[in-house]
């Protein structure tokens, strides 16, 4: 009989323990609030009483003592910057844990594969094996020749009964080249982050966590440096993401760009490349050791500079793919001319898609000057 039957909906049992719910909130909450412990555990009590996380058999003084036990949090570091004694601060167990989740979050569990290397589509002296064959050149390897292939093409040309191989008979498995990737992202620590009553921020900081823990696991001889940049730009490390804060910052991009060279400058791969996630326009530079500040409209001298930067990231074979996350018309025309000037790529994002075009576009890895 053809139709639908109702039945009535029984949930999934939660089997996770006290613990376990718990963590997962909790983990949540550390990253907006920038690694604040004490803050996390205040917003923890907050919705504890709103919606009853606990009861009497496990309360969130119970959770703190687990956390302390198993190695997540501990006494007298309190938020970074703050002295000894200053509360709860967090441990490295809890800083890999916070990108783990971020992976997951954003580009879903990967699957494991072998070492990360991007592959270019070109043919030959390379790295991985296709299913292409060729007749054998003078100059071939001999770890190259399909010996498999080669013998079968002698059986066929000579026989069994007077088997022989002669050169005419080789052929040789063409390789696929494999290269390494060396990668800035730049992220906007301005104030207009978190103006406008959007978080912008936490999303870009987690999006920089799971980019870095995908590239760790699945391309770990590529590299990746973290530049932040406000009134004026700097190299974070991995292990600093989960405590950024935006600032009272203008936005100077040019800062950014000059930092994000420098570093790709020292690094010996062919293949470089920068991610900047923003949310507005570049509205201070220094000139003379001065701070030169415009937050209305373009200024035509900021803009000019930050332009010629990207003109010479172009000249340097150093593409920029920008991740626009404002949707004010003049800011995303400026964003097509910084990106007409670099010939990179633009995304004009909201936050929620954010990490999905990352992903895609470092997997796509359209770099073209492998040597």
């Amino acid at each position: 009989m053809l139709g639908y039957r109702f039945t009535r909906y029984t949930p999934e049992k939660d089997e996770r323990s006290p613990f376990e719910k718990l963590f997962d909130i909790f983990m949540e909450l550390l990253t907006y609030t920038s690694g604040d412990v004490d803050e996390a555990i205040d917003w923890l009590r907050e919705l504890d009483k709103e919606y009853k996380l606990t009861d009497e058999n496990y309360t969130i003084d119970d959770f703190i003592e687990d956390l302390k036990k198993k190695g997540f949090i501990d006494d007298g570091n309190g938020k970074k910057g703050q002295g000894p004694g200053s509360g709860h601060g967090m441990t490295a167990k809890s800083e890999q844990v916070i990108r783990q989740r971020s992976l997951e979050q954003i580009f879903g569990k990967m699957k494991r594969s072998n070492t990360g290397n991007h592959k270019t589509g070109k043919t030959g002296l390379g790295d991985e094996p296709t299913p292409e064959t060729r007749d054998f050149q003078f100059g071939d390897r001999i770890e190259q020749i399909d010996f498999t292939e080669s013998m079968r093409n002698a059986q066929v040309n000579h026989g069994v009964g007077d088997f022989q191989m002669t050169e005419n008979d080789l052929v040789v498995r063409e390789n696929e080249y494999k290269t390494q990737a060396s990668t800035v992202l730049m992220i906007d620590l301005s104030h207009s982050m978190i103006l406008y009553g959007e978080d912008r921020i936490t999303p870009a900081k987690k999006v920089a966590m799971a980019l870095a823990e995908m590239i760790r696991r699945k391309y770990p001889k590529d590299t990746l440096d973290i530049v932040v940049f406000g009134n004026d730009a700097w190299q974070v490390s991995l292990k600093d993401l989960p405590y950024l804060e935006v600032g009272p910052y203008h936005t100077n991009t040019v800062a950014g760009l000059e930092l994000s060279m420098d570093l790709l400058r020292r690094r010996k791969n062919p293949n470089k490349q920068i991610f900047m996630i923003t949310d507005g326009k570049p509205s201070c530079i220094k000139i003379n050791g001065e701070y030169y500040k415009n937050s209305m409209g373009l200024d035509e001298r900021i803009v000019n500079k930050t332009l010629n930067l990207a003109v010479q990231c172009r000249k340097a074979k150093i593409p920029i793919t920008t991740f626009m996350i404002a949707r004010d018309p003049y800011l995303q025309g400026f964003i097509r001319e910084f990106t007409e000037a670099n010939k990179g790529k633009a995304f004009y994002t909201g936050l929620s898609g954010l990490g999905d075009f990352i992903f895609e576009d470092y997997e796509r890895n359209r770099r073209r000057n492998t040597r």
